[in-house]
């Protein structure tokens, strides 16, 4: 989801502009410079007019990191549009919008049990999280899905409509989850504050947990500050007891991973250092479990060290961190297509270019629609496809043809 739109002046020069961005995201210099392969005096240098509009690559990059889909934004060029190069519309939008835009006020039907909505969800997590065009199988069942635990919400009455409302929640996460990387941020935000109201609703502690882990990436896409997110993180682990046992333990470690990828956002290592080694703890509790459809385990802390570091601008540590996952265990085909993408973006900040496209195209082939709608994949594959690199161009170029991007 884009940064927050901004009421600059036509008459800002591009350094301006990136400068007003940067500050309104809270990132410093140095992390901003890292991020995209430049250094904190060469971002000094932008920001300060000495240097011109970087070409296209590189401008994407920095609209990624900055959470930018409108390049006009920074170039003040309504002609541009960075969704071309790092967004992908599924054709299962439309529906999906529909669904989420709809209202049904009178039915006749009969609500569905709360037993059978918790089934049918399950069945979602396991078309999400499966090998295949997940995002395509998801959009087949969200629409009915998100109308019968809206119908059943209405009709059922109390522990039931609880558990219909928790039912309802979690469909919005996987709603949120087919709308991240598409051009629809409007949307990404309605299922954001839908999930949470319906897990406030419901009463359910472990729900709002999880809608307090799934709104961090809303605020943090959206260019909310840190504390804001932090906050929100902390206070839904408030709720959760992490002695009761696994599914508030796994919960619980999940809202400190949140904290400390927002604090590696904005480049403060300490406090990222210190919430990773919570949830650490808690994946260390855990053992061999992991949790079935928000997969947080030992796997997915170690895999999000890689995350961390990158956005640290510590690529040798992101590095390091890739070489030592193990995605084997992960009964994610989504989650270790993300993880094996970020640990590409590690190897990009290193320059490894090679192990760049390598990533990628093991990436691509755990799951497609997960590189295909990546917003650090897009441009990178577009970038080598035409840069200097012989050795990996026609390569790059096979993967950008599969992936829908142009090169």
């Amino acid at each position: 989801m884009p940064a927050t739109p901004d009421t600059n002046p036509p008459s800002q020069t591009f350094g301006q502009r990136v400068r007003a961005v940067r500050e309104r995201v809270g990132m410093s210099r140095p992390v901003l410079g890292g991020l995209v392969g430049r250094s904190a005096e060469w971002v000094k240098a932008l920001e300060g007019g000495r240097l011109h509009v970087p070409r296209l690559p590189l401008l994407l990059r920095l609209a990624d990191v900055l959470g930018v889909e409108d390049l006009a934004e920074l170039t003040g060029d309504e002609r541009l549009s960075a969704a071309t190069y790092t967004k992908a519309v599924h054709p299962g939008l439309p529906s999906v919008r529909a669904a989420l835009t709809s209202y049904h006020f009178d039915s006749d039907d009969e609500p569905e049990s709360a037993d059978a909505l918790a089934a049918r969800v399950r069945q979602a997590w396991q078309l999400w999280h499966g090998i295949g065009d997940h995002r395509a199988n998801i959009a087949l069942v969200l629409p009915d899905l998100i109308a019968d635990c809206q119908r059943s919400v209405r009709g059922l009455e109390g522990t039931d409509r609880r558990r219909a409302l928790s039912a309802l929640a979690e469909t919005y996460h996987l709603a949120q989850l087919f709308l991240s990387f598409q051009p629809a941020p409007e949307l990404v935000m309605l299922t954001g504050d839908r999930s949470m109201a319906a897990a406030q609703d419901a009463d359910s502690p472990r729900s709002i947990a999880v809608a307090a882990w799934y709104m961090n990436h809303v605020l943090r896409d959206a260019g909310e500050r840190h504390e804001a997110r932090v906050d929100l993180a902390m206070q839904a682990a408030e709720l959760l007891d992490p002695d009761r046992g696994p599914e508030d333990l796994a919960r619980w470690g999940l809202l400190h991973l949140a904290a400390a990828l927002s604090f590696a956002k904005v480049g403060r290592r300490g406090d990222a250092e210190r919430f990773w080694d919570r949830a650490d703890d808690a994946a260390r509790r855990l053992g061999d479990y992991i949790h079935p459809w928000l997969i947080f385990g030992r796997g997915m802390v170690d895999a999000y060290a890689i995350t961390l570091n990158a956005d640290l601008v510590s690529p040798g540590q992101a590095v390091d961190a890739a070489t030592h996952m193990d995605l084997a265990p992960m009964p994610s085909a989504t989650r270790r297509s993300f993880h094996l993408v970020e640990s590409a973006r590690a190897y990009r900040l290193q320059g490894e270019d090679v192990a760049v496209v390598h990533l990628l195209r093991k990436a691509h082939e755990a799951s497609p629609e997960t590189v295909r709608f990546n917003t650090f994949a897009r441009p990178a594959v577009a970038e080598l496809a035409t840069g200097p690199n012989a050795m990996i161009r026609d390569d790059a170029r096979t993967l950008a043809q599969r992936m829908g991007v142009p090169a």
